[in-house]
């Protein structure tokens, strides 16, 4: 187990020879990415996704003498590539987001609150900000680390309201499906070390 965690702590820091005042690693997200959004309405549950990730977006992960984790980079979702497995969900959906004015979600990382501890799964917070329909929220998020060579696995949820990004939840058939406010974010980001 302290060898797992000593790979994390080598891959995460990016560590470089003593005497630097910070290291950096650059991770490039796989397109075996995906983002879901799990929601309810007044008669069932419903879910939409984001599959593939088609962009070449990286993260940056740092630390300095201090021992601060910066873990920075922004990931730009199209909300067009959103699923909900219902033509009409979908449509609503998107209409709810403002696709037409708003066309991109954007995920920024801040930070990394520390490094995992010696536990069969490695759990980390870290500071996110979300970017949609034009207002930016901050959230905290707890990842669960896996890493398999040369890959860093970022799994995570965050539970948001549409009321949050000052959006009404969509509406069908008059007014009788009616989205509840909450939404669960969940994520799978798979990262490769560039270079």
């Amino acid at each position: 187990m302290k060898l797992l965690l000593t790979i994390l702590f080598l891959l995460l820091a990016g560590l470089r020879p003593a005497g630097k005042n910070k290291s950096t690693s650059k991770w490039v997200v796989s397109e075996n990415s995906m983002l879901t959004v799990n929601g309810s309405t007044n008669i069932n549950r419903f879910s939409c996704v984001i599959l593939r990730y088609p962009k070449t977006d990286t993260v940056l992960v740092s630390k300095d003498k201090t021992d601060h984790i910066a873990l920075s980079g922004i990931l730009n979702l199209e909300v067009k590539n959103f699923d909900c497995n219902s033509a009409m969900m979908t449509k609503q959906l998107l209409n709810t987001l403002q696709e037409n004015r708003f066309p991109v979600l954007k995920i920024k990382f801040l930070s990394l609150k520390e490094i995992p501890s010696e536990s069969q799964n490695s759990f980390v917070k870290g500071d996110v900000e979300i970017t949609l329909s034009g207002v930016l929220k901050r959230f905290e998020i707890c990842y669960q680390i896996n890493v398999k060579r040369g890959t860093i696995e970022l799994i995570g949820q965050q539970a948001i309201n549409f009321s949050d990004f000052h959006l009404i939840p969509p509406q069908k058939i008059g007014r009788i499906i009616r989205a509840k406010d909450q939404l669960v974010v969940a994520f799978f980001l798979k990262m490769e070390r560039a270079g």
